[in-house]
């Protein structure tokens, strides 16, 4: 089931709450990136435990969805695309913003840590902690051979 997938709330909106929601949990330095005219992904830096700041970078991928809601339609019109991605960049976001809602609460009732929720997100100004991960085919992961 695909939550927010009838979102009316413009990017803009929610993006604006999710910078509102990590303001208020001690991050600076918000940033913005754009493909094609498109917000993709937000840029912030957090602190590690041991103080030093870390830059991560938040995407919302609104491709899976686009691809999910245009198999749901039986007769597209002309204006469908359009329609369909614009909904689905308010889903992705609306998305991230629950995400980030959730995980800004464990961190703030301490049931999480900002780098055990963010650590995946983590951004060396190329690529996320993930990325570098999946790269290896998980090698880094324990249990998991060469």
């Amino acid at each position: 089931m695909l939550k927010n997938y009838t979102s009316s709330v413009p990017v803009a909106v929610t993006v604006g709450r999710i910078e509102t929601t990590l303001s208020k949990s001690g991050i600076t330095g918000i940033q913005k990136t754009y493909e094609n005219g498109q917000l993709v992904a937000l840029h912030f830096r957090g602190m590690l435990p041991n103080g030093k700041p870390v830059n991560i970078r938040l995407p919302a991928n609104s491709k899976p969805i686009y691809d999910y809601l245009m198999k749901q339609i039986k007769k597209p019109l002309s204006s469908t695309p359009q329609r369909v991605a614009e909904q689905a960049q308010r889903t992705a976001w609306k998305l991230m913003q629950d995400w980030v809602e959730i995980q800004i609460s464990l961190i703030e009732m301490q049931q999480a840590e900002f780098t055990e929720v963010f650590l995946p997100y983590i951004w060396d100004g190329e690529q996320t902690v993930y990325s570098r991960i999946k790269g290896s085919h998980f090698k880094a992961l324990p249990g998991i051979e060469a």
